[in-house]
């Protein structure tokens, strides 16, 4: 795997991350709005995160809810 590049395009609010510099041949859908990136041999060479600000925020107040859901019955 070459070194990782995390890219943010603000105006578009997509957040790219390339971990390779080999040329895109297709991609496939994961999740609305979460696409892979694949060379031509069907590896991963990237994954493009659309609406990435609000992907983000939601999946971190997912995470930070369910870990406290599961402290506060730890303390119960």
């Amino acid at each position: 795997m070459n070194n990782p590049k995390l890219s943010y395009f603000e105006k578009e609010d997509i957040l790219h991350l390339a971990i390779s510099n080999e040329k895109e041949f297709g991609s496939v859908e994961i999740s609305p709005n979460i696409t892979a990136e694949l060379n031509k041999e069907g590896e991963l060479i990237g994954i493009e995160i659309m609406s990435a600000s609000y992907f983000l925020r939601d999946s971190i107040l997912d995470s930070t809810q369910a870990k406290l859901l599961q402290l506060s019955k730890e303390v119960a």
